[in-house]
C-alpha cells in the first residue's frame, strides 16, 4: 500500500500536480498518398476554394497515375510561379480529376420487400411506413466500382469486396460508428448476409491497417471513429447464432481493440489513485483533407493562443469522436461556451468511449469462453475491470447521481449535460445489483435537466453554440442510447421514461417524413420532425443510423400506432 502511496506522490509531483499522465500515443496517420492526404497539390487546390464542400476534390479520382497527375502539377506550380490564380487551379483540377460516380448501386441478394420486422408489427399506419422505410436500404446500398479495384492508386475511396450501406447525402462512403445502427436495422429487416458482408469489410481494413477508419476513404487513415466493432459482431452472432464468425475473426477484433486501448490510452490521477482510461486523440499534420478550407480558415480566423497544429490535431480528434462538433470539446479561458480554437478534445476523457471499452473487453471475454480459451477470457475480463473502476471513481458523479465527462487540464468533471452521459447504463457497465438506484438517479438527473420539455428528441446538448452537435440538434444514435440504457436497468422508473422518449422520437420521425417524405441525419429537438441544422454543412438526407434507430425502437415497441404517433397532445411526460 505505501509503494501506491509514494508511487502517485512521485507522479504529481513529477507532473506539477497534472491531472493526468499521459502514455505515448501511437501514431494514428496512415494515410500516405501524395495527392489526397499530405502535399503541396491538396493544399493548392484546396485553398483555391473551387468548390463549395471541400471533399468534393479529395472524392474525385485521377484520370491518370499518380506520377503523372503530380508532373502536371509541377508544370502548373512552374509556369505561374508557385501562385496559380483559382482560374487555373479549376482547369488543373478538370483536366487531370474525374467526378464519375465510384460507387455502383446495387440490389442486396437478401433484401425482401415485407422485412421481418412486419411479423411483430399490427397497425397499418406503422406497416406501410416500416415498408416505406425498408426501400431506403436499397435507395443506400452500393458496391465498388471495377475501376476503383483495377486502379486503387487512382482513388481516394478504399475498395472492399462486399456491397454496403451508405449514410446519405454528402456521404458516399460507409463510415464506422453510422455502421452500428444500420447493422441493427438491417437485421431486423431479415438482411443478415448484408450485414454480415459489411462486417467482413470492417475487418478487412483491420487487417490492412489494423484499425476501422473513419469512413472508407484513404484520408480518414488518419483517425478511426467511437469503437463497435466488436459489438456489432455481438448483434450479428446474437440474431443469426453464427459463432463459427466469432472464431475466425476473433484475432482480428482482438487487434481492433488494441487500437484503442494502447493508441489511446491515459493515465488518470484522482484522489491520489491513478486510473487507466481512454481519450479521442490523433496526431496527424495540417487540416483536414476533406475540410482542408474550412479548417486552414478556422485557424486563420481564431488560433491566436495555440499552436495551429495542436488546432489541427483537437478538430481530427473531435471527428474521430463522432461528436463534430460540439462545446463538448472546448476548453475555454474566458466566459461563455467558446469556440473551435478552443477545441482540447485530447484533454477530455469521454464518458461513452470508456464505456464503450469497458464493454468490448467485457465481450472479448465472453468470447473467448465460447471458444473455451479460459485464460485469455480472464485477461479480457480483467481489462474491463479497469475500465469499470475509472467509470466509477472517475467519471460518476454522485452529486448529479450521473456519470460526467473529466476534464484533465482543470483536473474536474464537466458538468454539463449529454445523452452519452447514459452510456455507461447503455453498454451495462454498471453494478447489476444497483440497477434500481441507478435507474432512480438517472431519472431524476433528466427531470431536473428538463429533458421531458424536448418533444423532438433529446438534444446533443442543452448549449446552442452553433455546432451541430450542441442544441437544438437531435442525433438518433444519442437516441438508442438514451432509451436502451434506461431500459437496461430493468426497473422503474427508468422503463416509462425509455418508453416515453422512444415514442417521442418515432413520433419526431414519422411527421418529418410524412412531410418531407425523406430521413434526415439529424432533427430540431424543439419541432418534431424538422430537420437540424448548423455545423459545416447542410443538413443530409439518407439516412442509414436513422433508419436503423427506428426500426429498433418499433422492434420494442411493435404495439405503437400510427394515430398514436399524429397525436401532438398524446405524448406522456416524465412524471
Amino acid at each position: 500500500m505505501w509503494r501506491d502511496h509514494l508511487l502517485t506522490f512521485f507522479l504529481l509531483h513529477a507532473t506539477g500536480n497534472a491531472a493526468s499522465i499521459r502514455a505515448k500515443n501511437v501514431k494514428t496517420d496512415l494515410c500516405n498518398s501524395p495527392i489526397y492526404c499530405h502535399s503541396l497539390l491538396l493544399k493548392t487546390v484546396q485553398l483555391a476554394n473551387i468548390f463549395p464542400d471541400s471533399k468534393t476534390f479529395v472524392d474525385m479520382y485521377l484520370l491518370n497515375d499518380p506520377k503523372i497527375t503530380l508532373e502536371n502539377f509541377d508544370e502548373l506550380m512552374s509556369a505561374t510561379g508557385g501562385k496559380p490564380n483559382k482560374t487555373r487551379v479549376a482547369r488543373f483540377v478538370s483536366e487531370n480529376f474525374g467526378k464519375k460516380n465510384e460507387l455502383l448501386t446495387w440490389v442486396p441478394p437478401d433484401w425482401q420487400a415485407k422485412p421481418a420486422i412486419l411479423d411483430r408489427i399490427n397497425d397499418e399506419g406503422m406497416r406501410e411506413w416500416i415498408i416505406k422505410l425498408n426501400f431506403i436500404w436499397r435507395n443506400l446500398s452500393r458496391t465498388v466500382h471495377p475501376d476503383v479495384i483495377r486502379y486503387p492508386e487512382r482513388h481516394s475511396l478504399i475498395p472492399v469486396k462486399n456491397g454496403f450501406i451508405v449514410p446519405g447525402g454528402r456521404f458516399r462512403e460507409f463510415y464506422y460508428w453510422d455502421t452500428y445502427w444500420v447493422i441493427e436495422g438491417l437485421l431486423l429487416s431479415g438482411m443478415e448476409k448484408t450485414a454480415k458482408g459489411m462486417l467482413e469489410n470492417f475487418l478487412s481494413m483491420v487487417e490492412e491497417y489494423g484499425f476501422v477508419p473513419n469512413g472508407g476513404r484513404i484520408y480518414y487513415l488518419m483517425r478511426s471513429q467511437p469503437p463497435l466493432l466488436i459489438p456489432m459482431v455481438k448483434k450479428y452472432v446474437d440474431s443469426t447464432n453464427d459463432t463459427k464468425f466469432i472464431s475466425e475473426h476473433l484475432p482480428l477484433l482482438e487487434r481492433e481493440f488494441e487500437y484503442f486501448h494502447h493508441g489511446k490510452s491515459v493515465s488518470v490521477i484522482k484522489g491520489r489513485k491513478i486510473y487507466r482510461m481512454a481519450h479521442y486523440v490523433v496526431t496527424s499534420e495540417g487540416p483536414r483533407p476533406e475540410s482542408y478550407w474550412e479548417d486552414y480558415e478556422e485557424a486563420r480566423r481564431h488560433v491566436k493562443h495555440i499552436d495551429e497544429q495542436v488546432f489541427y490535431d483537437g478538430i481530427k480528434a473531435g471527428a474521430e469522436s463522432g461528436w463534430d462538433f460540439s462545446a463538448r470539446w472546448f476548453i475555454s479561458e474566458g466566459p461563455g461556451f467558446g469556440n473551435l480554437s478552443d477545441i482540447s478534445t485530447r484533454n477530455i476523457i469521454p464518458v461513452d468511449l470508456n464505456a464503450f471499452l469497458q464493454r468490448n473487453a467485457r465481450l472479448l471475454g465472453e468470447f473467448h469462453r465460447i471458444q473455451g480459451n479460459t485464460r485469455r477470457a480472464k485477461f479480457y475480463e480483467d481489462i474491463a475491470a479497469t475500465y469499470q473502476r475509472g467509470i466509477d471513481h472517475v467519471l460518476w458523479n454522485e452529486d448529479e447521481g450521473i456519470w460526467l465527462d473529466y476534464d484533465m487540464k482543470n483536473a474536474r468533471p464537466r458538468d454539463i449535460f449529454y445523452p452519452t452521459n447514459l452510456t455507461p447504463l447503455y453498454t451495462g457497465s454498471f453494478n447489476r445489483s444497483h440497477g434500481e438506484i441507478y435507474a432512480k438517479r438517472t431519472v431524476e438527473y433528466l427531470k431536473r435537466r428538463r429533458i421531458g420539455d424536448f418533444m423532438g428528441g433529446t438534444p446533443a446538448s442543452l448549449d446552442e453554440t452553433g455546432q451541430q452537435w450542441d442544441a437544438p440538434n437531435a442525433w438518433p444514435p444519442l437516441q438508442s442510447i438514451m432509451v436502451q440504457g434506461l431500459r437496461n436497468t430493468g426497473v422503474e422508473p427508468a422503463m416509462s421514461v425509455a418508453k416515453t422518449l422512444a415514442t417521442r422520437w418515432l413520433r419526431a420521425m414519422y411527421l418529418g417524413f410524412q412531410k418531407y417524405g425523406k430521413m434526415f441525419e439529424k432533427y430540431d429537438a424543439r419541432e418534431p420532425g424538422k430537420f437540424g441544422a448548423g455545423g459545416e454543412y447542410t443538413c443530409q438526407q439518407g439516412f442509414g443510423w436513422t433508419n436503423g434507430v427506428v426500426f429498433e425502437f418499433l422492434d420494442i415497441y411493435p404495439n405503437v400506432t400510427a394515430d398514436e404517433l399524429l397525436c401532438t397532445t398524446c405524448t406522456a411526460d416524465f412524471d
